[in-house]
């Protein structure tokens, strides 16, 4: 598709934007604590003074009122740009969801915290349960006019520095597993909730949450009564949409860095540029980030444009193509640029960690392979 003349550019000023407070590893570990952190405070509360965060978000909750298209120009560009707004993303998931079927108060304050900058979370896995979310089994019980939650979830994203945790839960034993499931509104700071990080090879993201007679009134249900599964499914085909367009995002910067790189790195008295084996290598990840930047935007534009239907197979298509070529071409990144391309200095250290693990999060790629064939009727 092509942007109209606003989209070209919102796309430039936020790509000037992240030029300006993101180009270098010293700014981005002034935002970070060094690396430490996922999220900064201080490039949220700019994105929010701009009017850019929410930009997809009815207007009528207070949110930018533009289209998913619009969206994904945002997410593509601070992706592509490093800013440190990594669970951003996380929220925009979760807001799917309240929209379509929660309350007007839910989806007043989801939208109004997303616009100002504060942070929501979804919380959906468990010990036992990850691909197969049918194996939920922690509780929430009805007390009068609240409910009891009991129980641990894992691989919580953005739960430390969330407002709040679109939590689903198990309400009713009596059906199938698919059956049976709610969704609940829960505050980060209610008490009961312990939220413990999980180290991994990047900065705390994900979290363990433990839930020990937490209560909720029944006004924090999100949708229907044991509908969750329903209530999930466009919201997690929506993330699906937003993982592959920001690992473009990464793959785009790749490109462009090894690209810079290349051309700078001289070896045999010339740029390593002019190496055939070197220019080719560039071509082929240059093709493929291309390819999938169309088939991303297509979506987007579908979205906008009331095919819903194009969901189901095309945002698992997106997901597992486009952050599976991130990761092809952050790994080809690094190793074109040698020793350099492995050393914190030059940055793609970083990109290649990063990009390991959108293959897994959102769904992993083995199970939207699963998806793609049932939607072909295999």
């Amino acid at each position: 598709m092509r942007f109209s003349e606003e989209q070209t550019e919102f796309a430039r000023a936020i790509r000037n934007f992240a030029d300006t407070h993101c180009a270098t590893l010293q700014q981005r570990d002034k935002l970070t604590d060094n690396g430490a952190l996922k999220n900064s405070p201080e490039m949220l509360e700019k994105l929010s003074d701009l009017g850019w965060l929410g930009v997809s978000l009815p207007a009528e909750f207070g949110g930018g009122g533009a289209g998913m298209v619009d969206e994904c120009i945002f997410l593509e560009e601070t992706s592509r740009g490093l800013v440190p707004i990594h669970s951003y993303s996380t929220g925009l998931t979760a807001a799917q969801t309240y929209l379509k079927y929660g309350n007007d108060d839910q989806k007043r304050t989801i939208v109004q915290n997303m616009v100002a900058g504060k942070l929501e979370a979804i919380s959906l896995s468990e010990p036992g349960a990850g691909s197969d979310l049918s194996g939920v089994r922690i509780r929430a019980v009805q007390e009068g006019d609240d409910w009891i939650i009991d129980g641990q979830k894992t691989w919580c994203s953005a739960a430390h520095v969330a407002e709040n945790i679109l939590l689903l839960a198990r309400t009713d034993t009596s059906g199938t597993q698919h059956q049976g499931l709610t969704l609940f509104m829960v505050p980060r700071r209610s008490p009961g909730l312990d939220i413990r990080e999980i180290k991994t090879m990047e900065a705390r993201t994900v979290n363990d949450l433990y839930f020990t007679n937490v209560r909720v009134p029944s006004s924090a249900i999100v949708g229907q009564l044991n509908g969750a599964w329903k209530h999930l499914m466009r919201g997690l085909a929506v993330e699906r949409l937003i993982i592959a367009v920001m690992a473009v995002g990464s793959a785009q910067r790749a490109v462009d860095d090894v690209i810079a790189y290349t051309k700078q790195r001289e070896q045999f008295g010339q740029s390593i540029s002019s190496f055939q084996a070197v220019r080719h290598r560039i071509a082929d990840i240059a093709t493929e980030v291309s390819l999938c930047r169309s088939f991303v935007y297509d979506l987007a534009d579908r979205i906008d444009h009331g095919e819903e239907d194009a969901l189901s197979q095309m945002s698992s298509m997106a997901k597992m193509k486009c952050t599976e070529t991130a990761k092809a071409a952050t790994l080809e990144a690094m190793q074109l640029m040698g020793g350099y391309g492995y050393a914190r200095e030059y940055g793609m250290e970083e990109q290649v960690r990063h990009n390991l693990v959108p293959p897994i999060y959102g769904g992993t790629n083995e199970i939207q392979r699963e998806i793609i064939a049932k939607t072909l009727s295999l």
